[in-house]
C-alpha cells in the first residue's frame, strides 16, 4: 500500500518534538497540503495538540498497547486518503520499555512501518558536537531510518555552516531549522504539556511557528521524503487474538472487518474539561462494533443521557475539578442510580477516582465523588506505578479476557486499587493486584487500547446489550 509517512523524533524529551512537529503540521495546512497525524507511545496529550491544528483526530501507535499488526492497521485505516502521515516520536528515538529496551520505542515504530525518521536536534549550546551526536544516533542501529534532520533553537547565522558541516560529515540531509521562539514555548504540568484549550494562545502560537517554518524548513524536502518510503506491508490477520502469554505486542491481532455489526446499543460517554483522555481508536472501534457513543459532561450537565445502556468514564484531570464535580449533585446520583441498577461501565483512572467516594486535592480538601465504588484518591506527588504493564488472572465482565497490556500514568493514589489482575512490568520483577471487575463494572488506574484485546470492548458491549434488554423486558412488565 502506498502511503507517504515520515517520523519525527529527537534525542531526548524536550527537545521540541511536540512544537516542531505542530509546526509542521500547521505549515503543510497553509500550504493546503491534506495531512494525518499519529503520535508514538501512549500519550493522550499531544494528539489534542495535533487536532488542534489539522482540525481532525489524531491517532495512537503503540506497539506494546496494540502490537505490530495493529500499528500497521491503525497507520493503514487513518492514513489512507492523506497526503501524509506525520508521526511525531516518543521520548528519545530508541527510548523503550522499562528504560533499558529499544522496544515499543519511536525506533521500533519507524521499524515496524518501515517509516524514514528527522530527527530534531536542539542546538542551543551545541555546534561542532551536533556531528558525533548524529552519528552514534545513525550506526547503534544498523537499520536506523533516519534520513534527516532539523535543527532546533539555532541561531539564522550558524545555520548555513552547521547544514554544511552536518551534511559532509554524516551523510544525511539537513532539512532546515527552528530559530529561539520563547513566545511558542508549550507549558507543561505533572501529566505533559497543558491542554490546547487552556490555552487562549495555543492557535496563534501554532500560527507563528507555522509561518517560521515556512521560511526555514524545506517542507518540500520533507514530503518528497514521505513519498519515498517503501510501500507499506500488509499482513493478513484473523481478528484478535487473546493468546497473549510471553508477547503480547507480538501477538495482538486486529481486522475492523471481524467486528462491524449493525446492532447499535447506546453508551454515554464522559466527556468534557475533567474528563478528557481518550485513544480515538477505542471510540471508532466500540462504534464499529456497534456502540453509539452519547457525550455528556459530568461537570455541567444535570443527569446522564436518557435510554443508555452503558457508561464510560476514561482519564483526565478529575482533580483538578474536584470541587465543581462534588457539587453537580443531580449528575453524581444519577450515575450512582444508573450503575447501582446494573449498567455496565468502564471507568479508567480519573473516570476510576470520580466514581469512589473522595478527591481529596493538593491542600487536604476531600470532596465528595459518585461514591458507587469504595475508596477515596489522593495525591502523592511523585508518579505512582508508572509505566507498562501486562493484566492477567482476571475476567471482564464475568468472562474469562487472556492477557492484556495496559499503561499506567497517574500522580494520584487510592485507598482501595482493587485485586482482580496481577500488573506486572516487561523486563522487571515488580508486580502489584489491580482493578476492579465484575460482571458488570471494569475499573481501575490502568489505560487500556483495545486495539490489545477485543474481548473488553466485545465482553462489555455484549453485557451493555443485556442490560438493554432486560430494561426492555422490564418496561413491557409495566405496561402490563
Amino acid at each position: 500500500m502506498k502511503l507517504p509517512r515520515i517520523l519525527i523524533t529527537a534525542m531526548r524529551s524536550g527537545a521540541g518534538k511536540t512544537m516542531l512537529t505542530c509546526g509542521i503540521l500547521k505549515a503543510m495546512k497553509m500550504q493546503e497540503i491534506n495531512p494525518a497525524s499519529f503520535k508514538c507511545g501512549p500519550d493522550y496529550i499531544d494528539p489534542m495538540f495535533h487536532k488542534t491544528v489539522i482540525g481532525i483526530s489524531s491517532y495512537n501507535l503503540d506497539s506494546f498497547l496494540c502490537g505490530e499488526n495493529g500499528v500497521r492497521e491503525i497507520l493503514k485505516k487513518n492514513g489512507a486518503g492523506a497526503d501524509i502521515s506525520v508521526m511525531e516520536g516518543v521520548m528519545g528515538y530508541y527510548d523503550g520499555i522499562a528504560g533499558i529496551s529499544s522496544e515499543a520505542s519511536a525506533y521500533d515504530i519507524a521499524r515496524i512501518t518501515d517509516t524514514p525518521a528527522v530527527m530534531i536536534l536542539d542546538c542551543k549550546g551545541l555546534s561542532v558536537s551536533a556531528v558525533p551526536c548524529i552519528q552514534g544516533f545513525l550506526h547503534y542501529k544498523e537499520d536506523s531510518r533516519i534520513k534527516g534532520v532539523i535543527l532546533n533553537r539555532l541561531s539564522p547565522m550558524m545555520y548555513g555552516r552547521m547544514k554544511e558541516m552536518i551534511e559532509v560529515q554524516t551523510g544525511i540531509k539537513v532539512y532546515g531549522y527552528i530559530p529561539v521562539m520563547k513566545d511558542c514555548a508549550l507549558e507543561s504540568r505533572y501529566l505533559g504539556l497543558k491542554l490546547p484549550k487552556e490555552r487562549k494562545d495555543t492557535e496563534d502560537k501554532l500560527t507563528r511557528l507555522g509561518e517560521q517554518i515556512l521560511k526555514s524548513v524545506d517542507i518540500a524536502g520533507l514530503l518528497e521524503l514521505a513519498e519515498n518510503a517503501p510501500e507499506l506491508q500488509e499482513k493478513k490477520t484473523q481478528g484478535y487474538t487473546s493468546e497473549m502469554v510471553e508477547n503480547l505486542a507480538e501477538n495482538a491481532q486486529y481486522s475492523t472487518e471481524s467486528v462491524r455489526t449493525k446492532d447499535t446499543v447506546r453508551i454515554g460517554i464522559a466527556s468534557d474539561d475533567a474528563f478528557c483522555f481518550f485513544y480515538q481508536d477505542n471510540l471508532e472501534l466500540l462504534q464499529e462494533m456497534g456502540a453509539e457513543l452519547i457525550p455528556f459532561s459530568p461537570l455541567y450537565d444535570k443527569q446522564i443521557p436518557e435510554n443508555l445502556s452503558g457508561l464510560l468514564f476514561y482519564g483526565g484531570y478529575p482533580e483538578l475539578y474536584a470541587e465543581e464535580l462534588s457539587k453537580n449533585e443531580s449528575m453524581k446520583t444519577s450515575i450512582k442510580k444508573a450503575l447501582n441498577g446494573g449498567m455496565p461501565c468502564i471507568a479508567e483512572c480519573g473516570g476510576f477516582m470520580y466514581l469512589q467516594e473522595y478527591i481529596r486535592d493538593e491542600s487536604g480538601t476531600e470532596f465528595p465523588m459518585v461514591g458507587f465504588l469504595e475508596g477515596k484518591s489522593y495525591p502523592t506527588g511523585s508518579l505512582k506505578r508508572f509505566g507498562y504493564v501486562t493484566l492477567t488472572g482476571g475476567r471482564i465482565f464475568g468472562k474469562e479476557a487472556g492477557g492484556i497490556p495496559a499503561h499506567e500514568f497517574h500522580y494520584y493514589d487510592s485507598e482501595v486499587c482493587g485485586e482482580a489482575f496481577l500488573a506486572e512490568k516487561p523486563m522487571s520483577n515488580r508486580s502489584w493486584k489491580c482493578m476492579i471487575s465484575t460482571d458488570t463494572v471494569l475499573a481501575g488506574y490502568p489505560h487500556i487500547h483495545y486495539y490489545g484485546n477485543e474481548k473488553i470492548p466485545e465482553n462489555f458491549l455484549e453485557q451493555c446489550r443485556r442490560c438493554r434488554e432486560q430494561e426492555k423486558r422490564a418496561r413491557e412488565r409495566d405496561r402490563t
